[in-house]
């Protein structure tokens, strides 16, 4: 789920911190891709499709060969992808987890009913619901990492930010098949647009509805904000709302989700070292044509593409060699007596930007 309803809260009270790009233009840069919802899209898209591909023992294939060519793309647009797998979750989720799995049996009863009746648009709605990233199709789980080693976060889910990414980008993985840009959030623009501190941040979070806890029944978006800034905390919060209009939850444990999102599982950084080797050609027919059934030729070649996008991506950016300074240069100020300029007038440089955790 993320963090329900804050994208459409940031478009409305900090709208500074949104901006539009297009692939292209990270060129050169590392950036952490969610690897269980780029799977999760995948599957979605062939499940309701119905055209999965199969290994030898039935298993669904088709997401595999679909992160293959979607990570072919992003190395042809100068992009050094880190997949980032999902690791245990905490046990503060297993509330969340326990919803989705009431959900998954209703939608089951529900797609049994829609077979039996034969009503297809139905049967294609239940079985996206349907849909699950199990460990077989992403492979074994990794903690957080927070160390500076990318430059961007690449993920649907707004919790990243929460987490304390610097830079999120939203719709990167398919902005170039659907023909959308790229939403680039900047977490010092959020804060800086709603006057709140990291902390405070995360207690909206906690608010507007998280992944770890529940939520205090009939504040939404707009009342979030407003209470957070006039109060500052959720304990304050509780202690001046209405509680016969607004119902925190029983036993409402918000101080362990926000100690999740301050202090979250993560790997030592000096263990973590990034590296981008030539394609192991051999390595992919091997895993990829053999039970998994696909075919050599076009692995092959796809295989080529990344070898061949690999060395132009070793380039450079022009970035990293030069400062940029800006060129908005403050109007000279003119003496209402002398009608000279003012010689205090300084011209103004960039500010650079902090690398993302």
């Amino acid at each position: 789920m993320g963090i329900l309803n804050l994208a459409k809260l940031l478009a409305d009270y900090a709208p500074q911190a949104l901006k539009e790009n297009e692939i292209k233009n990270y060129f050169g840069r590392k950036i952490a891709l969610d690897a269980s919802m780029c799977l999760y899209q995948f599957l979605i898209a062939v499940r309701s499709e119905g055209k999965q591909l199969t290994d030898a023992s039935g298993e669904t294939t088709s997401h595999l060969m679909g992160i293959f060519y979607r990570t072919i793309r992003l190395v042809e647009n100068g992009i050094k992808p880190v997949y980032v797998f999902d690791g245990k979750p905490p046990d503060m989720k297993s509330g969340e987890l326990n919803k989705r799995m009431e959900k998954r049996e209703e939608a089951q009863k529900s797609l049994e009913k829609a077979t039996e009746a034969g009503d297809e648009a139905e049967i294609e709605k239940f079985n996206r619901r349907l849909v699950k990233v199990t460990e077989t199709a992403c492979g074994r789980g990794s903690p957080v990492v927070k160390a500076g080693k990318v430059y961007a976060t690449a993920t649907e889910d707004m919790d990243a930010l929460t987490f304390g990414t610097n830079i999120l980008l939203r719709h990167l993985t398919y902005s170039e098949a659907r023909k959308m840009p790229v939403q680039e959030i900047h977490l010092d623009l959020v804060l800086n647009g709603l006057d709140v501190t990291l902390k405070e941040f995360i207690d909206l979070c906690i608010l507007l509805g998280c992944d770890y806890t529940d939520s205090i029944k009939g504040i939404g978006g707009k009342k979030a904000i407003e209470l957070l800034k006039k109060h500052r905390s959720i304990e304050a919060i509780l202690d001046n709302i209405d509680k016969s209009k607004f119902h925190p939850p029983e036993e409402w444990n918000y101080e362990g989700a926000r100690k999740l999102f301050e202090e979250p599982e993560i790997m030592d950084p000096e263990k973590i070292e990034l590296k981008w080797n030539d394609p192991d050609e051999d390595g992919l027919v091997k895993f990829l044509c053999g039970d998994k059934q696909f075919n050599e030729e076009r692995i092959r070649n796809g295989a080529k593409k990344l070898f061949k996008a690999r060395g132009t991506s070793t380039q450079g950016r022009l970035d990293g060699f030069f400062t940029v300074l800006s060129t908005n240069t403050p109007k000279r100020k003119v003496d209402d007596k002398k009608n000279t300029p003012n010689k205090k007038a300084k011209v103004g440089g960039g500010r650079g930007r902090g690398k993302p955790k």
